[in-house]
């Protein structure tokens, strides 16, 4: 007799769970190592590559995501590879997605590796070992994987046209170690990282969690990397991605350009350096946050950030400096920094008599590294550090680089008392580099470009001019040697030494007069200093300093290629002076080491003058030397107005 229709219905309701039960049963009760060899098979057609498994394969079943342990695993490396297996380990433990797996894609959300032996490698055309297709060049063919977990064992990485090949060991905490490290596992890291030498060690959590994307991983290391030397500790969240981190980290080496391998950021070359501060990454966006630090002789404070969402990376910062030495930046505009760093408290040694052969920045500008980044940095010092007899005391600059086009707008620097305001532009995308400056400077106190004249501070005029320069070189002195433009500066109704001008003009009783009583200050009626560059020539349009004793005028040039000077000064006095030797004044030689000299020729001629008169009367013998004035009056309104005209256009 059939059963009722709504009885039959239940008891199938009821079957369904008992025929999953029994079968759950029976998975769990069934020896697996049966499927050893298929799946050996599988993948040896997927990959071309041998999988092996030696010892027990098991399978945990839950849902969604059965667990599955093999032991004695191992799995070759294409035949290319240097290694002939990529892993090898006692025991592998992982989970599938089931989900994913009966729509027929393979998902290990988390695979554990104990002591496992890894030999990855990359190598020209593509080819990575861990990609699985035949070719092992199509990035899609790798099987996702979550967490990646390492207990104990060996990493090798090799990348030969990276010039990279690292070999990290991974141990737990020996017997006998502190409670709180019972845990924790050890690693050692060296080899080579972009063709430097590396050696580092550490320690982080339990397991070594390499993909892990939502745990942070307890980190603590001390590397060395060629000349760098950098200390870390906090916590990274997928050590594969670096999907974000906090860490307080110490660096330390003998050029941040160095650094270039390491991060991919092009910093300029400077000296040795450290720093500290906390390293934090939040999405595409990296910061480095409050740190402090010296470069040479300089301290530096603040916060960098570098942000890769973009088509290049984008540095921002703003950064302070306490006491900053301009040898310092040398190295950054092509100029050489022999300066060693000080430690905390040490005193700068006093400056040696060694003269360099250059004085303008001759090493080339690296350019070829100003399209791996875009920047806007900001620089303040507060004291500046420079040769004696510099008048420099500040400096700031807000730098903007992209698509290889840098420039520093503004660039002040205090001079003398007053300030210099300068926009500089490089295009680092023509060849060779081109360079445009252009300046202006106000308030320059000439006590403080005279230090060793003693008049009071507030006895001399202030001078201003403008300067607009354009060239093209490899370096800032062979842009300077091309340069074309305009030079001038210019001050009036101020104060100035009268033993100075005295001096200038050879009026020699009154030389003696007041070195014997003592300097007093006279009217500057005005000092112009106008040049036209063409070539890296300066010419002079006007070089005058009129004053109520005499009037100085010059002419000549300055190479700006060859670094040296040909200028002809000759004074013309306005009072009337008993034994003046009116001489001009030759300044020549190389900027490193002028030449300042009378010339020789009017010298010899007044005084085989005066020693020919005086053979017939001693009296005589005063009239060459005699200088009786008013000498001619200077038009310093035109002098100055001319000097302060807009440069005309080359």
């Amino acid at each position: 007799m059939p059963l009722p229709p709504r009885r039959a219905w239940l008891l199938a309701l009821l079957a369904v769970p008992a025929l999953l039960l029994l079968l759950l049963l029976v998975l769990a009760l069934l020896n697996w190592n049966w499927a050893r060899g298929p799946l050996q098979d599988f993948a040896l057609k997927k990959t071309g590559r041998t999988l092996l498994i030696a010892g027990d394969l098991d399978v945990s079943w839950s849902w969604p995501r059965p667990r599955v342990t093999a032991q004695e695993v191992s799995f070759a490396n294409p035949a290319w590879a240097l290694a002939p297996q990529m892993v090898q380990a006692p025991s592998v433990d992982m989970t599938l997605d089931l989900p994913a797996l009966l729509r027929g894609r393979l998902v290990i959300p988390e695979l554990r590796l104990t002591r496992p032996q890894v030999f990855l490698e990359q190598a020209s055309g593509g080819r990575k070992t861990w990609l699985l297709d035949l070719a092992q060049t199509d990035e899609a063919v790798r099987i996702p994987i979550g967490r990646v977990l390492l207990d104990e064992g060996r990493v090798t990485y090799i990348h030969t046209a990276d010039q990279t090949a690292m070999h990290v060991e991974l141990s737990t905490s020996e017997p006998g170690a502190a409670p709180a490290a019972l845990h924790s596992l050890h690693f050692r890291a060296q080899g080579l990282y972009r063709g430097q030498a590396v050696l580092g060690q550490g320690s982080g959590g339990a397991v070594l969690a390499w993909r892990d994307d939502d745990k942070p991983y307890p980190l603590r290391v001390q590397a060395t990397l060629g000349e760098t030397q950098l200390s870390a500790e906090g916590s990274v969240t997928s050590l594969s991605q670096w999907a974000a981190l906090d860490l307080q980290i110490k660096l330390s080496g003998d050029n941040l350009a160095s650094l270039y391998p390491l991060i991919g950021i092009a910093l300029p070359p400077t000296p040795a350096y450290r720093s500290a501060g906390r390293l934090v990454r939040e999405g595409t966006v990296w910061r480095y946050v409050g740190f402090t630090g010296r470069v040479g002789q300089s301290d530096l404070a603040g916060t960098l950030q570098v942000d890769t969402a973009g088509t290049r990376p984008l540095l921002t910062g703003a950064l302070v400096s306490k006491r900053l030495a301009l040898a310092d930046l040398g190295p950054a505009v092509g100029g050489k920094n022999t300066a060693p760093a000080l430690a905390p408290g040490e005193v700068a040694p006093p400056a040696t008599a060694a003269v360099p052969q250059h004085v303008l920045p001759n090493l080339p500008l690296d350019t070829q590294r100003w399209g791996s980044l875009d920047a806007d940095v900001t620089l303040k010092a507060q004291t500046l550090t420079r040769p004696q007899g510099l008048p420099l005391d500040r400096l700031s600059f807000h730098l903007l680089l992209k698509d290889r086009q840098l420039s520093l707008a503004p660039l002040d620097f205090g001079v003398a008392g007053g300030q210099l305001s300068a926009t500089v532009m490089l295009d680092g995308r023509a060849e060779p580099l081109r360079g445009r400056v252009k300046a202006r400077l106000r308030g320059m106190k000439l006590s403080q470009m005279l230090p060793g004249v003693e008049l009071s501070q507030a006895s001399i005029g202030v001078m201003g001019g403008e300067l607009e320069l354009s060239g093209s070189g490899a370096s800032v002195g062979r842009m300077l040697a091309t340069a074309d433009g305009r030079v001038s500066l210019v001050a009036q109704n101020g104060q100035i030494s009268r033993l100075l001008m005295e001096q200038v003009g050879l009026h020699l009783l009154e030389i003696l007069r007041f070195k014997l009583t003592g300097d007093e200050s006279i009217r500057l009626n005005c000092l112009v200093a106008d040049f036209v560059v063409a070539k890296g020539v300066m010419g002079t349009r006007a070089l005058v300093l009129d004053t109520e004793v005499n009037t100085v005028v010059g002419q000549g040039s300055i190479n700006l290629a060859n670094e040296t000077l040909d200028l002809t000064v000759v004074p013309r006095t306005k009072v009337t002076s008993l034994v003046a030797l009116r001489s001009p004044i030759h300044v020549t030689g190389p900027f490193r080491q002028p030449v300042v000299e009378v010339d020789k020729g009017t010298l010899a001629a007044r005084g085989g003058g005066a020693l020919l008169l005086g053979l017939l009367n001693p009296l005589l013998a005063l009239v060459p030397l005699f200088e009786g004035g008013p000498g001619v009056a200077t038009d310093c309104q035109a002098l100055v107005q001319a000097a302060q005209a807009p440069a005309a256009r080359p």
